[in-house]
């Protein structure tokens, strides 16, 4: 690892910021960002690039390849700072984290995982958590105005002997529930009784981070069994611990961890500061992870890095 420290730390965005189009301008100004999309076609053995670049945008969402899709997107603009700057990952940020699918992308840009490896460990990822509950099963719910502790209190009450789970604190008042259908149907009608602002059921395909994804954490510690992590260039913030590691067994553990469990992102974005992170950079499609940053700690500059302008405004920061 580089001595000098950054005060800073690179952040990777997970599901529902993918948007058709997204990393084409990338591709069309930086060989390096080409090659990215070309490892992700090689490794899936077809053109995923088209799909994310020209849709259509009912075949992008699909759990399956919005995975990959992202982190494809996410990897392009590190290999382009990376080659733009003439630094490696480990002179620009000291820390790196990803919000759910985004923590593969924080390990393949940090070096646990290669490219290909995580384009595929996503692609089976995304297959065994779609597979996991037959559709209609299971749902999700977004509480708008809620903090984690009444959260908890309306899971604990909606759940009725059915798995109502807390899948996302995302931070800024922002908690996902996720479990049966039924339950989630519970948290809706309860939610006002609970002084949730908002309760919105979400448009999803499965009930994820919650335990009806067992069957997918089964499916991932088989295919991380044989996958090979290495240790990365910079320590990991894991979802299901909001505190950094950098050793390979444990973050294979947590990765298998994670399929179930919360994903601890107001924490983890709250670590920062601890940590010594003065300033975050979101990496990849969307400021989904700038907009929630902003509201869990006002101190912390957070910025966002999707397009060659960004590209150019962060490189121009660095001096």
């Amino acid at each position: 690892m580089d001595d000098a420290k950054t005060g800073r730390a690179f952040v990777f965005p997970g599901q529902g910021s993918q948007a058709v189009g997204m990393g084409k301008d990338l591709a069309d100004a930086y060989p390096a960002a080409r090659a990215v999309f070309q490892e992700v076609d090689d490794a899936l053995g077809e053109a995923l690039s088209q799909l994310i670049w020209d849709g259509p945008e009912e075949r992008l969402v699909l759990t399956a390849n919005a995975q990959p899709a992202l982190m494809a997107v996410s990897l392009a603009v590190t290999r382009v700072l990376e080659a733009e700057s003439g630094r490696s990952l480990a002179q620009l940020c000291d820390f790196v984290a990803g919000h759910s699918l985004g923590e593969y992308s924080a390990l393949a840009a940090a070096g646990t995982f290669d490219v290909a490896t995580a384009a595929r460990l996503l692609r089976l990822r995304g297959e065994a958590m779609q597979q996991a509950v037959p559709v209609g099963v299971g749902a999700m719910a977004a509480l708008i105005g809620a903090e984690l502790e009444v959260a908890q209190a309306l899971a604990a009450a909606a759940a009725e002997g059915e798995v109502c789970d807390i899948a996302n604190d995302n931070g800024g008042g922002q908690v996902v529930l996720s479990g049966h259908a039924g339950a989630i149907e519970r948290v809706l009608a309860l939610a006002s009784d609970h002084g949730v602002k908002r309760a919105v059921k979400l448009t999803v395909s499965a009930p994820f981070h919650c335990a009806l994804m067992a069957p997918a954490a089964d499916a991932m510690a088989d295919a991380l069994a044989s996958a090979d992590p290495r240790p990365p260039v910079v320590p990991v913030v894991a979802n299901v611990t909001a505190m950094p590691t950098a050793d390979p067994d444990a973050i294979r553990r947590q990765l298998v961890e994670q399929v179930t469990g919360r994903v601890r992102w107001r924490e983890s974005v709250a670590s920062f500061a601890g940590l010594g992170v003065r300033s975050m950079v979101e990496v990849g499609a969307g400021k989904v992870l700038t907009g929630l940053a902003r509201r869990i700690d006002k101190d912390l500059a957070a910025t966002t890095i999707n397009g060659p302008a960004d590209v150019d405004a962060f490189l121009a920061s660095l001096g």
